[in-house]
C-alpha cells in the first residue's frame, strides 16, 4: 500500500505543482525519488507531528494541497488538536495520510498501534476518511484524495498488503461500499488490509455450505448507508471485521444503521477491546 501510494503522488505532483508531500522525519528513504525528482515539493517538517499538520494548514490556505504524511497513531492522536482546528474547522485543504493502519506496526509495540484513530477523527466537521482494502484500491484512492476539496484522512498499511482485486477495472466511487462475493447467509463487511482476510474466511465457510456476501467499505466517512441496508435485506445476520477497537469504528458504524433504520438482524463485530489488564485482544463482541 505504503509504495501505491508513493507511485500515485508522485504522478500527481509531477502534473501539479501545488501538490506537496510532507514528512514528520519518518519514511524519508521511500522518498527518495520524490525528493531528487521534485524537491521543490518536499517538506520534511522534523519529528513535529502537530507541527506538520499546522504548517499543512497554511499551505493549503495559500492554495497549496499538502499531503502530510507519517504513522497513524502519531498523527491521529498527537496532532489531533490541530487537525481539529486548524483543518477541519477551518475546512482546509489537507490530505492527511495516517500509515501502518491497525497493529501493522505490532514489534514496534502499542505506541506504534493505529486503533483508536477512526473512533477518534470521525467526530470531527467536513473530514473524508477512506481506508482502501489494497494496493490497486489505494491508487484509486488517492486521486479521489487529490479531487476533494477540503481535508481527508488517508488510512494506510505498511507495505506488500495482497491484492484483493483482479484488476483496477471496478466501479470506485467515495462514499460507495464495494460488493466483493454476493450471498444469501451472512454479510462480512470489513474494511482495509483485513479484507483480504474476510475473503479467506469467505471461502472457509463457503466449504461449510454458508452462502457469504462480502462488502468492502473503503469510505469510513462519509458512510454508505444503503449497502448496509439492502445487505440486511439479502442475507440472514451481519458480521464487521476490522483491524481497530470497535468502540466507535465500523462496527458501530453498521449499529448504527441498523438502529437507526429499526432493521431487526442478527449481529456480531469482531476488533479489539478492552481487557482489564490495559491491553487489547481479539474477541467476539456482541
Amino acid at each position: 500500500m505504503r509504495n501505491a501510494y508513493l507511485e500515485t503522488l508522485y504522478d500527481l505532483a509531477q502534473n501539479d505543482p501545488c501538490v506537496l508531500a510532507m514528512i514528520s522525519d519518518n519514511g524519508a528513504i521511500v522518498y527518495d525519488k520524490y525528493r531528487r525528482d521534485l524537491p521543490k515539493q518536499y517538506i520534511n517538517a522534523g519529528i513535529s507531528e502537530a507541527n506538520m499538520v499546522g504548517m499543512a494548514a497554511g499551505l493549503a490556505e495559500r492554495g497549496k494541497i499538502p499531503f502530510a504524511y507519517t504513522i497513524g497513531a502519531f498523527l491521529a492522536y498527537r496532532a489531533y488538536e490541530f487537525i481539529m482546528n486548524d483543518v477541519c474547522l477551518q475546512n482546509e485543504n489537507v490530505k492527511l495520510v495516517g500509515i501502518g493502519e491497525g497493529v501493522s506496526y505490532s514489534l514496534l509495540g502499542s505506541s506504534h498501534h493505529t486503533i483508536f484513530d477512526v473512533p477518534a477523527l470521525r467526530a470531527l466537521p467536513n473530514l473524508t476518511i477512506l481506508s482502501p482494502a489494497s494496493p490497486l484500491e489505494v491508487k484509486k484512492c488517492v486521486r479521489a484524495v487529490y479531487e476533494i476539496q477540503g481535508p481527508v484522512y488517508l488510512r494506510l498499511g505498511t507495505n506488500r498488503e495482497p491484492e484483493v482485486y483482479e484488476s483496477a477495472d471496478y466501479d470506485f466511487e467515495v462514499g460507495k461500499g464495494v460488493v466483493l462475493k454476493d450471498g444469501t447467509d451472512v454479510t462480512l463487511v470489513s474494511t482495509g488490509s483485513i479484507v483480504y482476510d474476510v475473503l479467506q474466511a469467505e471461502k472457509a465457510l463457503e466449504a461449510q455450505g454458508i452462502s457469504t456476501r462480502v462488502v468492502n467499505i473503503h469510505t469510513l466517512k462519509p458512510f454508505d448507508r444503503e449497502i448496509i441496508i439492502e445487505s440486511a435485506a439479502k442475507t440472514k445476520a451481519i458480521v464487521t471485521v476490522e483491524e481497530q477497537t470497535i468502540y466507535g469504528g465500523l462496527g458501530s458504524m453498521v449499529a448504527e444503521v441498523l438502529a437507526e433504520e429499526g432493521i431487526a438482524i442478527k449481529f456480531r463485530r469482531i476488533g479489539l477491546t478492552d481487557r482489564p489488564h490495559g491491553f487489547c485482544t481479539w474477541v467476539w463482541k456482541a
